[in-house]
């Protein structure tokens, strides 16, 4: 993967240095609100080093973002194959984020997931980019609208992957972009 650049931040690969961070918004209790589970630093391990050969096999994924002036890394944001969601048709590639709370409502996630939609519709040739989120996260579905994505009820799900008895954070409210919006977009910004 080769470094994205935007006016503040880094999106690169994972490093050693990250692996603190990483453990820390897998395990805060406000960052995961919104999942069943929290991971352990082991775990957390796992997960980054899975994350990191993700993005060296394929050129993008969760990446580690940066703030540029500082060398910190706040969290991540990036493109992910939903393969592993049976609601979603094959070949569909989500946008995600999770950072750590001191660093919310400074726009840094709406920031590195403008470049991670670019990335996506022109280097990558995407026709649609979608993101998800339990339906009553309304601080990421706000971030889905902030980007230009639009929700499609018709396409929320209940997420297959969220045991039963998690019965608040199984339905799942759809968001998506198409080519055309993100051209559309691109061409009002100018």
């Amino acid at each position: 993967m080769i470094p994205i650049r935007t006016e503040r931040l880094i999106l690169r690969n994972w490093e050693e240095r990250d692996r603190s961070l990483f453990h820390l918004i897998n395990s805060d209790k406000q960052v995961m609100e919104f999942f069943p589970f929290r991971r352990d630093r082991a775990q957390s391990d796992a997960k980054m080093d899975e994350l990191r050969a993700w993005i060296d096999s394929h050129g993008y994924g969760f990446a580690p973002v940066e703030v540029a002036a500082t060398g910190e890394c706040i969290g991540f944001v990036g493109l992910y194959d939903a393969d592993y969601l049976p609601a979603l048709p094959k070949g569909s590639v989500e946008i995600g984020w999770r950072l750590a709370p001191e660093f919310w409502g400074h726009g840094y996630v709406a920031e590195a997931a403008r470049a991670w939609l670019a990335f996506g519709f022109e280097t990558l040739g995407l026709d649609e980019i979608v993101s998800f989120a339990v339906r009553e996260n309304r601080r990421s579905t706000a971030v889905m609208e902030r980007i230009g994505m639009t929700a499609d009820p018709s396409r929320d799900f209940d997420h297959p992957l969220v045991p039963e008895e998690y019965t608040r954070l199984r339905p799942h409210a759809f968001y998506s972009l198409k080519r055309q919006g993100w051209e559309k977009q691109k061409r009002a910004a100018r």
